[in-house]
Protein backbone atom coordinates (compact mmCIF):
# COMPACT_ATOMS: atom_id res chain seq x y z
CA UNK A 1 0.00 0.00 0.00
CA UNK A 2 1.50 3.50 -0.87
CA UNK A 3 2.51 5.46 1.98
CA UNK A 4 -0.13 8.45 3.13
CA UNK A 5 1.74 10.02 5.61
CA UNK A 6 6.31 9.79 5.90
CA UNK A 7 7.70 11.03 8.52
CA UNK A 8 11.48 11.79 7.81
CA UNK A 9 13.81 12.26 10.13
CA UNK A 10 11.85 14.31 12.56
CA UNK A 11 12.67 16.02 15.72
CA UNK A 12 11.75 18.37 18.20
CA UNK A 13 14.21 20.12 20.56
CA UNK A 14 13.42 22.40 24.06
CA UNK A 15 15.78 24.34 25.94
CA UNK A 16 16.84 21.15 27.88
CA UNK A 17 14.90 18.36 26.45
CA UNK A 18 15.30 16.87 22.89
CA UNK A 19 11.18 15.73 23.16
CA UNK A 20 11.75 13.92 19.24
CA UNK A 21 15.01 12.98 18.19
CA UNK A 22 15.39 11.96 14.49
CA UNK A 23 12.12 9.55 14.05
CA UNK A 24 11.16 8.49 10.85
CA UNK A 25 8.89 6.18 9.56
CA UNK A 26 5.76 6.14 6.79
CA UNK A 27 1.81 4.86 6.86
CA UNK A 28 0.45 2.96 4.68
CA UNK A 29 -3.18 4.14 3.29
CA UNK A 30 -6.17 2.58 4.93
CA UNK A 31 -3.96 0.82 7.60
CA UNK A 32 -4.02 1.19 11.29
CA UNK A 33 -0.83 2.63 12.64
CA UNK A 34 0.18 2.27 16.52
CA UNK A 35 2.59 5.10 17.63
CA UNK A 36 3.91 3.66 21.18
CA UNK A 37 5.86 4.76 24.24
CA UNK A 38 6.20 4.81 28.15
CA UNK A 39 5.65 8.61 29.76
CA UNK A 40 7.82 10.79 28.44
CA UNK A 41 9.03 9.29 25.21
CA UNK A 42 7.79 11.31 22.89
CA UNK A 43 5.28 9.81 20.92
CA UNK A 44 2.73 12.14 22.03
CA UNK A 45 5.33 15.05 20.87
CA UNK A 46 5.38 13.33 17.33
CA UNK A 47 1.51 13.26 17.08
CA UNK A 48 1.13 16.78 17.35
CA UNK A 49 3.58 17.48 14.66
CA UNK A 50 1.99 14.73 12.44
CA UNK A 51 -1.34 16.42 12.65
CA UNK A 52 0.29 19.62 12.22
CA UNK A 53 -0.25 21.18 15.70
CA UNK A 54 3.21 21.63 16.37
CA UNK A 55 6.42 22.82 14.06
CA UNK A 56 9.01 20.27 14.15
CA UNK A 57 12.88 21.89 15.07
CA UNK A 58 14.05 19.56 12.19
CA UNK A 59 12.88 17.26 9.65
CA UNK A 60 9.39 16.99 8.37
CA UNK A 61 5.78 15.32 7.88
CA UNK A 62 4.93 14.33 4.25
CA UNK A 63 0.97 14.10 3.59
CA UNK A 64 0.65 12.08 0.30
CA UNK A 65 4.39 13.10 -0.99
CA UNK A 66 3.90 16.92 0.34
CA UNK A 67 4.53 18.76 2.99
CA UNK A 68 1.67 19.83 4.98
CA UNK A 69 -0.25 22.80 4.00
CA UNK A 70 -3.09 25.07 4.66
CA UNK A 71 -5.62 22.86 3.67
CA UNK A 72 -4.27 19.86 5.84
CA UNK A 73 -6.23 20.07 8.76
CA UNK A 74 -9.92 20.14 6.80
CA UNK A 75 -8.47 16.84 5.44
CA UNK A 76 -7.60 15.21 8.90
CA UNK A 77 -9.79 14.48 11.86
CA UNK A 78 -8.83 14.63 15.28
CA UNK A 79 -10.04 12.89 18.77
CA UNK A 80 -8.01 14.39 21.41
CA UNK A 81 -7.09 12.68 24.57
CA UNK A 82 -9.47 15.80 26.46
CA UNK A 83 -12.14 17.55 24.35
CA UNK A 84 -14.06 20.33 25.34
CA UNK A 85 -18.23 20.30 24.16
CA UNK A 86 -20.39 22.74 24.28
CA UNK A 87 -22.34 22.91 27.60
CA UNK A 88 -25.93 22.83 27.58
CA UNK A 89 -26.42 21.45 24.18
CA UNK A 90 -27.63 17.35 23.22
CA UNK A 91 -25.02 14.85 21.62
CA UNK A 92 -27.15 16.38 17.99
CA UNK A 93 -26.75 19.80 18.49
CA UNK A 94 -22.99 19.44 19.54
CA UNK A 95 -22.66 17.37 15.89
CA UNK A 96 -24.00 19.85 13.98
CA UNK A 97 -22.19 22.86 15.65
CA UNK A 98 -18.79 21.32 15.09
CA UNK A 99 -19.70 20.27 11.43
CA UNK A 100 -20.76 23.52 10.78
CA UNK A 101 -16.48 24.34 11.52
CA UNK A 102 -15.74 22.64 7.88
CA UNK A 103 -16.50 23.47 4.21
CA UNK A 104 -16.76 19.58 3.67
CA UNK A 105 -18.91 17.44 5.95
CA UNK A 106 -20.38 14.04 6.06
CA UNK A 107 -23.97 13.14 6.64
CA UNK A 108 -24.89 13.83 10.12
CA UNK A 109 -27.26 11.00 9.74
CA UNK A 110 -24.19 8.22 8.81
CA UNK A 111 -22.04 9.87 11.47
CA UNK A 112 -24.71 8.71 14.13
CA UNK A 113 -25.43 5.16 12.69
CA UNK A 114 -21.17 4.73 12.38
CA UNK A 115 -20.83 5.52 15.83
CA UNK A 116 -24.13 4.28 17.95
CA UNK A 117 -25.46 7.50 18.90
CA UNK A 118 -28.83 6.99 18.61
CA UNK A 119 -30.40 6.09 21.98
CA UNK A 120 -28.67 9.45 23.66
CA UNK A 121 -29.18 11.56 19.87
CA UNK A 122 -31.32 14.34 22.37
CA UNK A 123 -29.61 13.68 25.67
CA UNK A 124 -27.25 16.73 27.20
CA UNK A 125 -24.03 15.80 26.24
CA UNK A 126 -22.88 16.77 29.86
CA UNK A 127 -25.11 13.61 31.39
CA UNK A 128 -23.13 10.90 28.66
CA UNK A 129 -21.15 8.19 30.07
CA UNK A 130 -17.43 7.70 29.23
CA UNK A 131 -18.23 5.14 26.27
CA UNK A 132 -21.16 7.72 25.00
CA UNK A 133 -18.78 10.43 25.50
CA UNK A 134 -16.04 8.52 23.59
CA UNK A 135 -18.22 7.85 20.34
CA UNK A 136 -19.92 11.36 20.52
CA UNK A 137 -15.97 12.82 20.07
CA UNK A 138 -14.90 9.82 17.24
CA UNK A 139 -18.44 10.84 15.58
CA UNK A 140 -16.78 14.89 16.00
CA UNK A 141 -13.36 13.56 14.48
CA UNK A 142 -15.61 12.16 11.44
CA UNK A 143 -17.25 15.36 10.72
CA UNK A 144 -14.91 16.59 7.68
CA UNK A 145 -14.99 13.12 6.34
CA UNK A 146 -11.27 12.95 6.67
CA UNK A 147 -8.78 10.90 4.96
CA UNK A 148 -6.64 10.28 7.75
CA UNK A 149 -8.25 9.74 11.46
CA UNK A 150 -5.81 10.73 14.40
CA UNK A 151 -6.73 9.18 17.78
CA UNK A 152 -5.06 10.00 21.25
CA UNK A 153 -5.53 7.60 23.36
CA UNK A 154 -9.02 6.67 22.88
CA UNK A 155 -10.34 4.52 25.42
CA UNK A 156 -8.23 5.71 28.71
CA UNK A 157 -10.50 5.76 31.58
CA UNK A 158 -13.09 3.09 30.18
CA UNK A 159 -14.46 -0.03 30.96
CA UNK A 160 -13.89 -3.15 29.29
CA UNK A 161 -17.16 -3.04 27.31
CA UNK A 162 -17.01 -0.03 26.64
CA UNK A 163 -13.11 -0.40 25.17
CA UNK A 164 -13.89 -3.40 23.18
CA UNK A 165 -16.95 -1.49 21.54
CA UNK A 166 -15.17 1.06 20.77
CA UNK A 167 -12.45 -1.33 18.98
CA UNK A 168 -15.45 -2.51 16.88
CA UNK A 169 -16.18 1.08 15.87
CA UNK A 170 -12.33 1.52 14.56
CA UNK A 171 -12.64 -1.48 12.65
CA UNK A 172 -15.44 -0.63 11.25
CA UNK A 173 -14.16 3.25 10.00
CA UNK A 174 -10.94 1.36 8.57
CA UNK A 175 -13.17 -1.14 6.84
CA UNK A 176 -14.44 2.38 5.47
CA UNK A 177 -10.52 3.11 4.05
CA UNK A 178 -9.78 5.67 6.63
CA UNK A 179 -6.39 5.57 7.57
CA UNK A 180 -6.26 5.42 11.29
CA UNK A 181 -3.50 6.50 13.18
CA UNK A 182 -3.34 6.00 17.49
CA UNK A 183 -1.76 6.10 20.29
CA UNK A 184 -2.20 4.03 23.41
CA UNK A 185 -1.30 2.87 26.93
CA UNK A 186 -3.05 -0.89 26.30
CA UNK A 187 -0.55 -3.15 24.60
CA UNK A 188 -3.58 -5.40 23.93
CA UNK A 189 -5.40 -2.86 22.04
CA UNK A 190 -1.89 -2.28 19.92
CA UNK A 191 -2.40 -5.80 19.04
CA UNK A 192 -5.74 -6.34 18.08
CA UNK A 193 -6.21 -3.01 16.15
CA UNK A 194 -3.06 -2.08 14.44
CA UNK A 195 -1.62 -3.46 11.04
CA UNK A 196 1.66 -1.78 12.15
CA UNK A 197 3.33 -0.48 15.56
CA UNK A 198 5.97 1.98 16.18
CA UNK A 199 7.49 2.32 19.56
CA UNK A 200 9.48 5.15 20.66
CA UNK A 201 11.58 6.34 23.95
CA UNK A 202 13.94 9.09 24.55
CA UNK A 203 12.54 10.51 21.50
CA UNK A 204 13.86 8.05 18.98
CA UNK A 205 12.36 4.70 17.25
CA UNK A 206 13.33 1.72 19.05
CA UNK A 207 10.97 -1.52 17.34
CA UNK A 208 8.94 -0.59 14.16
CA UNK A 209 7.10 -3.73 12.72
CA UNK A 210 3.56 -5.59 12.79
CA UNK A 211 2.65 -6.60 16.25
CA UNK A 212 3.10 -10.17 15.26
CA UNK A 213 6.26 -9.87 13.62
CA UNK A 214 8.22 -7.89 16.59
CA UNK A 215 7.25 -10.83 18.49
CA UNK A 216 8.30 -13.24 16.42
CA UNK A 217 11.69 -11.43 15.64
CA UNK A 218 12.42 -11.20 19.85
CA UNK A 219 11.12 -14.18 21.04
CA UNK A 220 10.70 -17.99 20.83
CA UNK A 221 9.36 -19.04 23.91
CA UNK A 222 5.75 -19.58 26.06
CA UNK A 223 5.29 -18.44 29.53
CA UNK A 224 4.27 -20.77 32.48
CA UNK A 225 2.80 -18.79 35.63
CA UNK A 226 2.26 -20.73 39.15
CA UNK A 227 2.29 -20.28 42.14
CA UNK A 228 6.21 -19.82 43.89
CA UNK A 229 5.73 -22.61 46.37
CA UNK A 230 4.91 -25.14 43.91
CA UNK A 231 7.70 -23.87 41.63
CA UNK A 232 10.42 -24.16 44.46
CA UNK A 233 9.64 -27.76 44.19
CA UNK A 234 12.30 -28.19 41.18
CA UNK A 235 15.23 -27.09 43.21
CA UNK A 236 16.79 -24.92 40.95
CA UNK A 237 16.85 -27.11 38.01
CA UNK A 238 14.86 -24.92 35.69
CA UNK A 239 15.41 -20.76 35.91
CA UNK A 240 12.69 -19.02 37.18
CA UNK A 241 11.54 -15.00 37.37
CA UNK A 242 10.30 -14.58 40.66
CA UNK A 243 6.85 -12.05 40.79
CA UNK A 244 6.40 -11.99 44.26
CA UNK A 245 3.53 -14.70 45.42
CA UNK A 246 4.22 -16.17 41.61
CA UNK A 247 7.28 -17.24 39.10
CA UNK A 248 6.93 -17.25 35.68
CA UNK A 249 8.85 -20.20 33.40
CA UNK A 250 10.46 -18.65 29.53
CA UNK A 251 10.31 -21.91 27.66
CA UNK A 252 10.65 -23.09 24.11
CA UNK A 253 9.42 -26.21 25.28
CA UNK A 254 5.98 -26.46 26.88
CA UNK A 255 5.89 -29.94 27.37
CA UNK A 256 8.91 -30.55 28.78
CA UNK A 257 8.95 -27.62 31.42
CA UNK A 258 5.35 -29.30 32.76
CA UNK A 259 7.11 -32.97 32.17
CA UNK A 260 9.67 -31.27 34.88
CA UNK A 261 7.44 -29.70 37.13
CA UNK A 262 5.23 -33.24 37.12
CA UNK A 263 8.34 -35.15 37.75
CA UNK A 264 9.22 -33.10 41.16
CA UNK A 265 5.63 -33.40 42.15
CA UNK A 266 4.79 -29.60 41.54
CA UNK A 267 0.63 -29.15 41.32
CA UNK A 268 -0.42 -27.85 38.28
CA UNK A 269 -3.60 -26.77 39.35
CA UNK A 270 -3.17 -22.90 39.28
CA UNK A 271 -0.36 -23.40 36.32
CA UNK A 272 -1.26 -20.64 33.59
CA UNK A 273 0.30 -20.94 30.25
CA UNK A 274 0.42 -18.25 28.29
CA UNK A 275 1.77 -16.60 24.35
CA UNK A 276 4.64 -13.58 24.57
CA UNK A 277 2.42 -10.54 24.32
CA UNK A 278 2.97 -7.15 23.46
CA UNK A 279 3.28 -5.73 26.78
CA UNK A 280 6.22 -8.35 27.46
CA UNK A 281 7.86 -6.72 24.45
CA UNK A 282 6.97 -3.03 25.37
CA UNK A 283 8.36 -3.60 29.34
CA UNK A 284 11.23 -5.20 28.19
CA UNK A 285 12.50 -2.68 25.30
CA UNK A 286 11.40 0.42 27.60
CA UNK A 287 11.98 -0.81 30.85
CA UNK A 288 9.36 -0.92 34.13
CA UNK A 289 10.65 1.89 35.73
CA UNK A 290 7.41 4.58 36.99
CA UNK A 291 7.81 7.17 34.75
CA UNK A 292 5.89 10.45 35.25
Amino acid sequence: MPAVLEVRDLAKHYARVRAVDGISFEVAEGSCFGLLGPNGAGKSTTIEMMEGLLRPTAGQVLFRGAPLGSHYRERVGIQFQTTALQQFLTVRENLAFFSALYPKRRPLDELVALCRLEEFLDRDAGKLSGGQRQRLLLAIALVNDPEVLFLDEPTTGLDPQARRNFWDLVRDIRAQGRTIVMTTHYMEEAYVLCDEIVIVDHGKTIARGSPRALLAEHYDDSVLELPAAEAAKLGGSIPLKDKGDTVEIHTPDVNDAIARLLAAGASLASLRIRPRTLEDLFLELTGRELRT
